[in-house]
């Protein structure tokens, strides 16, 4: 937490914060591709406000938000939702074969509910199989500092 509570004094907001988000879901689960999203309901979109990948995935622009079973799951049910293969990722991600050119074969997004509402997501990429269910539970522990990383975001 020590590095979670520097990031939060610095005057690089809330890029500090993001990068430390970052650096503790490494510690904690491993990730290759790491981004955050933004989840603004009121407009109905998806905004990428945080990855490790710039090149590949940039934290820019909107997406509208997605009505599928990918979002029942993450933004209604407010559950975890975890794939080991590109096929199951396939099925959900429209982006797949980007995500599988950059060495990542399995996929965990992780709700970030405050308030009663998910106000965004962690998402975590790596190789198949990688996200067994040991890091799933060790990945609930990341959820306050997702938390705390968006509401840092939208203060400012």
């Amino acid at each position: 937490m020590t590095d979670l509570t520097t990031a939060l004094a610095s005057v690089d907001q809330p890029q500090a914060t993001y990068a430390a988000v970052d650096a503790l879901v490494q510690d904690t689960i491993g990730a290759k591709l790491f981004t955050i999203m933004e989840i603004d309901h009121d407009k109905g979109v998806a905004r990428r406000s945080y990855t490790n990948m710039p090149d590949a995935y940039p934290a820019t622009g909107e997406k509208p938000l997605r009505h599928d079973a990918w979002s029942e799951q993450v933004q209604h049910k407010r559950q975890t939702f975890v794939a080991n293969t590109i096929e199951e990722i396939a099925a959900v991600f429209g982006d797949y074969e980007l995500i599988q050119s950059l060495g990542c074969e399995s996929c965990l997004n992780l709700p970030i509910e405050v308030g009663g509402s998910v106000i965004g997501t962690l998402n975590c990429l790596h190789e198949a199989g990688h996200y067994t269910p040991d890091r799933v539970v060790a990945a609930n522990s990341l959820i306050q500092s997702g938390a705390l990383a968006l509401l840092v975001a939208k203060a400012l």
